[in-house]
């Protein structure tokens, strides 16, 4: 009995396809995740976080700025309070409160998959991510024959797509 050959453009569309199902649920994570850190630096679905720390008394600024791990600006002293940005530190009671907005918690989560260096576990995801779409990008010009007028208007979407890009990342 001959076994039929598959052609290696069906192959190519098949891996495609489910390769697609199972980045899905990856794709809409990166994509909210993504979204969210264009609005890192405004206080968009975030919350304050009020920290108290005890620490020991009558610590100089620099002292206090180590033991808290965080650049420091003194912005004024009023008696033993000294005034930070985003906080207090009683130089008497060695108390330091911190205010800092933070988005919760599962978002956070998933902002740091944007962020995974080679420290963390996650950058294995991040590259097998990168090598799937690298992967999308090349399948994607197996869908169709080159002959077929598809193809060619693909080809003009993708130089599109590449011009868009590289004219706002100059602009």
């Amino acid at each position: 009995m001959a076994t039929k050959k598959t052609p290696l453009s069906f192959q190519v569309r098949a891996i495609h396809r489910y390769l697609g199902y199972f980045l899905s649920g990856i794709m809409a994570v990166y994509a909210i995740s993504g979204i969210t850190l264009i609005f890192r630096k405004t206080e968009l679905l975030k919350k304050e976080v009020i920290t108290e720390t005890s620490l020991p008394s009558n610590l100089k600024i620099d002292a206090l700025a180590t033991a808290l791990d965080r650049k420091l600006s003194l912005e004024k002293v009023e008696g033993d309070l000294f005034y930070f940005e985003n906080g207090t530190y009683n130089q008497q009671t060695g108390l330091a409160v911190i205010k800092t907005m933070e988005v919760p918690f599962v978002l956070d989560k998933m902002q740091k998959l944007h962020k995974a260096s080679t420290k963390s576990p996650l950058y294995y995801l991040n590259i097998f991510f990168g090598v799937a779409l690298l992967f999308f990008v090349l399948s994607a010009f197996w869908m169709y024959a080159p002959k077929m007028p598809i193809f060619k208007k693909g080809i003009y979407f993708a130089l599109g797509g590449a011009v868009l890009t590289l004219v706002l990342l100059f602009v």
